[in-house]
């Protein structure tokens, strides 16, 4: 039996994925919490093989620090179960480690699948995420800048597209401030934009936030 730990903000997928997998051959959610410090003091105490987390978790600020799990709990695979969207986050996720990325408008079914798939070992994207990868070298520069981003500066873009100012931002990510006005200085050139509107715009146009 695949042993799961579900960690989202809301009771109601919470209910929805334990009533699918309730009677399950294979997998079981042996575990649900709702806050990244929690997913921390299962992973200590139980034995997990798939975590499946929504990167929109409270408490969870940066993908650094999914990094850090990935790699302090080897045995356990992690599934992004996330409404954000594919094209942008799944990329970035599997560099940072995780096995498999499911969005939130998939089926249950998918994300069964899945689970079973990255405990056998396997990496899981999607068949849109895949073509869309391997059209990037074929698309122009403008087309390709905002690809080209790494995960500090979208988690930085989608902090700034929230309202938070650059003080802010740098206490959330434990970052110099100096250091996330750079971050943003460069979110303007790669997104080709002169001010802070025009760039929070341009990334809900691309579907960055």
């Amino acid at each position: 039996m695949i042993k799961v730990c579900l960690a989202d903000n809301y009771p109601v997928v919470h209910f929805g994925i334990k009533s699918y997998f309730k009677d399950h051959s294979e997998i079981a959610i042996v575990s649900n919490v709702g806050n990244f410090s929690m997913v921390k003091d299962v992973l200590y105490t139980k034995e997990i093989d798939v975590l499946v987390l929504d990167l929109d978790l409270d408490g969870l600020s940066s993908i650094y620090e999914l990094k850090a799990i990935i790699r302090n709990y080897t045995k356990t695979k992690v599934i992004v179960f996330s409404s954000y969207s594919e094209q942008i986050y799944a990329p970035n996720a599997i560099k940072a480690g995780v096995a498999g990325y499911v969005h939130k408008t998939a089926k249950i079914e998918t994300l069964g699948i899945a689970i079973i798939r990255v405990f056998q070992g396997q990496t899981i994207l999607n068949d849109t995420i895949k073509k869309n990868l391997a059209l990037i070298a074929k698309q122009n520069k403008s087309e390709r800048l905002y690809r080209k981003l790494s995960n500090r500066e979208i988690e930085v873009l989608r902090y700034l597209s929230s309202g938070k100012k650059n003080n802010e931002i740098s206490s959330i990510l434990g970052l110099n401030e100096k250091t996330i006005s750079t971050y943003k200085l460069r979110l303007l050139t790669k997104l080709n934009v002169t001010n802070l509107v025009d760039l929070v715009n341009k990334a809900k146009t691309l579907e960055i936030v």
